[in-house]
């Protein structure tokens, strides 16, 4: 079973960096994971890679709460410092990336998760419904709603509004 936790590591940090958009958060999401993993043990016949996205989960909805609180402070604009012409491009491209990661983290939960698994680990549509117990078709909808959330929210002009 060591093997099998081993292969999916990679894949589990990728999603938990989705979530906390933090290398380090993701690796301390990993751990409790893992954790809360080897002390309760898995249960019989699940497909592990699909449980081990759950718990991960389920540990990051239970500190999402506090989490959400300092990240919201340290990505505020008067705590931003200024770029100087020459990092202009690298300044664009972190800027763009805070709002990703600000609009990410203004999506419900369930949408997030759902971007998550489908957008960044490459899951089926089948395979997040049975992840988080939900319907395919819940999750074509809330995949839906998340991505022109996230669309109308990093290009506000691209849908709907003229300039």
């Amino acid at each position: 079973m060591t093997d099998t936790f081993e292969k999916i590591i990679p894949m589990l940090r990728r999603f938990a960096f989705s979530l906390t958009g933090s290398a380090a958060d993701a690796d301390d999401l990993v751990q409790a994971t893992f954790e809360k993993i080897l002390k309760k043990g898995a249960p019989e016949d699940v497909e592990i890679l699909k449980w081990a996205f759950k718990v991960c989960r389920n540990v990051w909805i239970d500190e999402y709460r506090s989490r959400k609180v300092r990240l919201n402070a340290t990505q505020s604009p008067e705590l931003q410092e200024q770029a100087s012409n020459e990092q202009e491009p690298q300044h664009e491209a972190q800027a763009m990336l805070t709002q990703v990661n600000q609009a990410m983290d203004s999506l419900p939960s369930d949408q997030r998760s759902i971007l998550s698994l489908v957008a960044l680990q490459g899951m089926s549509y089948k395979d997040v419904a049975a992840t988080m117990e939900v319907p395919v078709g819940t999750v074509m909808s809330r995949l839906s709603r998340a991505r022109m959330t996230l669309l109308n929210m990093v290009n506000p002009l691209s849908h709907g509004e003229k300039a």
